[in-house]
């Protein structure tokens, strides 16, 4: 964390210093503070240990995220290289951003504190309000950076009043002592301590953008510059989820049975909802915003199952997501006219057969969303789907399995646009420069080896999970 807080930092002062057009220096700068973190993360791997009178771990699990974490920091300054330059944002504190919102992410998967959670939220939180602005001349970014403050801080008042009533009802805000105190039935009042789980259900509902607490997503993913919209789809789902997951697993496994039924009902309105939206939208950036969403469904179906291949293939779909969405961005910012972004699928046509390689990666990419074999998203929904099975809850697994096939349509639509599609003569597209090339590979063989390999990944996500479920 406090590598990639320095290199943050560092940016910041380095900036004034450094000649507008040597600003790439400063993003790799800050892959060096990411590689570094890695490494030491890495280093430290085996060694739990936990700091600050308990408020932050560094167990399997916050190990497992906190590189997910630096993974999408990383692909997301190589979209950015490019993508920045060219439409006029290229400054210091972007990147520095970019870190300060991996280090709150980080913070949120290492708590075992609520408050803590709750800085590590804001953290990252405030970062990316400023993100999404970050294209000031432009109305839409203004527009996304305002939404997405407005409604951030009404979902942080949500999650801050339910860690003050579970304060209340239990005397303490340490996830192993709320858990401690409602095994022991030393709860001052059941009705507070309810009600604080509802609260905090609300809160981490609105930052993985499940349905009914979705509305800002659409607007705010159109709006937000396309290499910030590609580190929210990605990053921020992750970390509410792995901050969601530690509280549910650690702090209120008594508490099931009651928080199981509210998700059970979450998740089938956030896939449903998100899918069926989707199919409707014409403009790409709305359709993977409405995606995620539907995702976001997904991922509760294992959440609700609640047991170790459920809290495993948690991590295991988040990091196949990863790859896949940000793998489509680096195609979607490759694709973009020298003097504009394409906004609607239908700017796609006939690209794929113009542009081989990056049709086929934008291929690939729709098809691991859709969850077609033997891609890392396919593999994702049969682990959780199975989960959903392994604890009875068959009824949700088709209801998954209805929703991935509802998904296929739109998913290819893309796909037969861009090799069926009959595109016009136009100026080149901006291309593949070598850091978005980058990207894209690498985001091609994690989703293949998470499809073609996927055992020895899902041990590391149960291993990970391990800790919360002792």
């Amino acid at each position: 964390m406090l590598l990639v807080a320095g290199a943050g930092i560092l940016i910041l002062i380095l900036d004034p210093l450094t000649p507008p057009a040597r600003r790439d220096r400063l993003a790799a700068l800050g892959l060096v503070g990411i590689v570094a973190a890695a490494i030491a993360l890495w280093v430290r791997r085996g060694q739990p240990e936990v700091v600050f009178g308990g408020m932050l771990t560094a167990d399997a699990f916050a190990l497992f995220f906190n590189l997910l974490f630096l993974l999408v920091a990383g692909l997301t300054l190589l979209i950015s290289l490019p993508y920045v330059r060219r439409v006029g944002m290229d400054h210091g504190e972007y990147y520095a951003l970019l870190l300060f919102s991996t280090l709150g992410m980080m913070i949120m998967a290492s708590s075992q504190d609520l408050m803590t959670i709750f800085l590590g939220l804001e953290t990252l939180s405030i970062s990316l309000y400023i993100l999404a602005g970050f294209l000031r001349g432009e109305l839409k970014s203004n527009e996304s950076a305002l939404k997405y403050l407005l409604l951030g801080a009404f979902a942080s008042g949500f999650l801050l009043y339910g860690i003050a009533l579970i304060y209340g009802a239990t005397g303490s805000i340490n996830l192993k002592r709320v858990a401690e105190a409602i095994a022991a039935g030393k709860v001052a009042s059941p009705l507070l301590l309810t009600i604080g789980m509802g609260l905090l259900i609300i809160g981490f509902g609105f930052k993985v953008a499940s349905v009914p607490f979705h509305m800002w997503t659409p607007d705010v993913y159109e709006g937000a510059p396309t290499s910030v919209t590609a580190f929210m789809i990605a990053g921020t789902k992750a970390a509410a989820f792995a901050a969601f997951l530690r509280v549910l697993m650690t702090a209120l496994p008594v508490l099931q049975a009651d928080w199981s039924r509210v998700l059970w009902v979450l998740a089938v309105l956030t896939m449903t909802v998100g899918n069926v939206v989707a199919i409707a939208q014409s403009n790409i950036k709305r359709m993977l915003a409405y995606s995620s969403i539907a995702h976001a469904g997904y991922i509760l179906v294992a959440l609700v199952a609640a047991n170790k291949l459920g809290s495993g293939s948690i991590l295991f779909y988040l990091t196949a997501y990863t790859f896949m969405n940000l793998g489509a961005f680096a195609v979607v910012v490759a694709l973009a006219r020298q003097d504009g972004e394409r906004v609607t699928i239908d700017e796609f046509s006939g690209l794929g057969l113009k542009y081989p390689f990056l049709g086929a990666a934008m291929a690939l990419f729709m098809f691991s969303l859709a969850g077609i074999p033997p891609t890392g998203g396919f593999m994702g929904k049969f682990y959780i789907f199975s989960a959903a099975i392994q604890a009875n809850y068959i009824g949700l697994a088709i209801v998954g399995g209805l929703n991935s096939v509802i998904s296929v349509f739109y998913y290819l639509r893309i796909t037969v646009v861009m090799y069926m599609g009959q595109g016009e003569a136009e100026p080149r597209v901006a291309g593949l420069s070598p850091a978005l090339g980058l990207a894209v590979l690498i985001a091609i063989l994690g989703t293949l080896q998470l499809g073609l390999f996927p055992s020895r990944f899902l041990e590391v996500a149960l291993r990970s999970v391990g800790a919360l479920l002792l």
